[in-house]
């Protein structure tokens, strides 16, 4: 490391250097030259060593950087409690609850937006560099706030501009306001309520960790750590890995696609242009054909920002194995789908559940991940705050 400067010295290995400029000088005094070659040789050791130590020091340094991340995520997702509200709102997962079987009576294809937001709110957050990582993290309800005159929120950038439910989940907020003012966060009302979201369509029921706070701050360039629909298997497996998420994590949470819809311009790459072609007939390859042509059908436009499609064609309001049965047949609607079948153990995954015969255990570790995502660098205890509102800061 340099002196004044943050910035690490790269260690290169360095040509071999002449001790002496003329050969005729050496030659003309062997000790000197003898000399020389050991000055050589220690200097040639004492470099190498230097270079080896540097990078074992980088190495143990990168380590270490996981560990403490990985003690950080434990740390916070420790001071979550399913029983966190049991003296403070002890009937609050009860107002939740028939709020959403209000709403998803009237409009049931709303669980899948409302499971979306909240991985979308887990999934951002300020960079540790940044002097507002002490003022919002992963799972804090930074997507439901609004922009302001001097700032663009996560929920205008352009990720977010699909999802909806934020006016709903603000009625479910206003609710639980009534039962127990100034009590629970927006972060664990929209927790309950994606949990809800998969168990009114038919999902998997889990105790839902709580005590999370609010944020304060909610950037739009920062959604740029969301997981992209034409991500490859090495690019999502990377975005996972910085929350703390394995690739069991991956194939697991990304059967979510079991419920909801998505807009044409989300994978209109795959139907035309996948390879900047130009050409209606460049596709993309691993998309089986006639599922392809179907949604050609239903996407003329490449532009198209209006048309819903849904992501498990058939069952697409409930939540069951049908998505892995479509990725099975190339049949996923996103790259991102399809990418799970470029990698051995998401592929095994995807091919043992395509056959249905596993739906207890797969509901078992959707569970756990969803209370694994759901712990991602939560604000805790003093930090953040329990906002009134939901769109607003106090």
């Amino acid at each position: 490391m340099q002196r004044g400067s943050s910035q690490p010295t790269t260690c290169r290995r360095r040509p071999p250097v002449r001790p002496y400029k003329s050969r005729d000088r050496v030659a003309a005094n062997p000790a000197a030259a003898a000399r020389a070659s050991l000055q050589f040789f220690l200097c040639s050791w004492a470099i190498e060593s230097l270079c080896s130590l540097q990078e074992e020091m980088a190495s143990r340094a990168a380590v270490l950087a996981l560990l403490l991340s990985a003690t950080a995520f434990a740390a916070a997702a420790a001071q979550l409690d399913e029983k966190f509200y049991s003296q403070s709102c002890p009937s609050v997962e009860d107002v939740v609850r028939k709020e959403m079987v209000r709403a998803l009576a009237a409009a049931p294809s709303l669980a899948g937006p409302l499971l979306r937001m909240h991985f979308h709110d887990c999934f951002v957050r300020q960079q540790p560099a940044s002097e507002l990582a002490l003022l919002t993290r992963g799972c804090d309800g930074s997507v439901l706030l609004d922009s302001t005159a001097n700032n663009t929120a996560e929920k205008d950038a352009k990720p977010n501009l699909t999802l909806r439910g934020f006016g709903f989940i603000e009625t479910v907020k206003a609710a639980v306001e009534k039962a127990c003012p100034d009590t629970v966060s927006c972060a664990d009302v929209l927790a309950l309520m994606a949990r809800d979201a998969v168990w009114l369509s038919k999902g998997p029921f889990w105790a839902v960790p709580l005590g999370r706070r609010d944020g304060r701050v909610s950037i739009s360039n920062e959604t740029k750590q969301l997981p992209p629909p034409t991500g490859n298997f090495t690019k999502l497996a990377q975005i996972f890995a910085t929350k703390n998420l394995d690739t069991k994590d991956l194939v697991v949470l990304s059967a979510g696609h079991t419920i909801g819809t998505s807009h044409c311009f989300s994978f209109s790459d795959r139907l035309c242009n996948f390879t900047g072609l130009d050409n209606a007939r460049d596709t993309d390859p691993t998309l089986d054909t006639q599922y392809m042509a179907r949604l050609r059908g239903k996407c003329p436009s490449l532009d198209d920002n209006t048309t819903l499609v849904e992501m498990d064609p058939g069952s697409f309001k409930t939540f069951d194995l049908g998505y892995y049965g479509n990725v099975a047949k190339r049949r996923g609607l996103f790259h991102s789908d399809g990418a799970l079948l470029t990698d051995a153990f998401t592929r095994a995954y995807v091919l043992r559940h395509a056959t249905g015969a596993y739906k207890e255990e797969f509901f078992a570790d959707f569970a756990a991940s969803m209370v694994k995502m759901g712990s991602i660098d939560v604000l805790t205890g003093s930090q953040g705050e329990i906002r009134k509102k939901c769109n607003v800061v106090n």
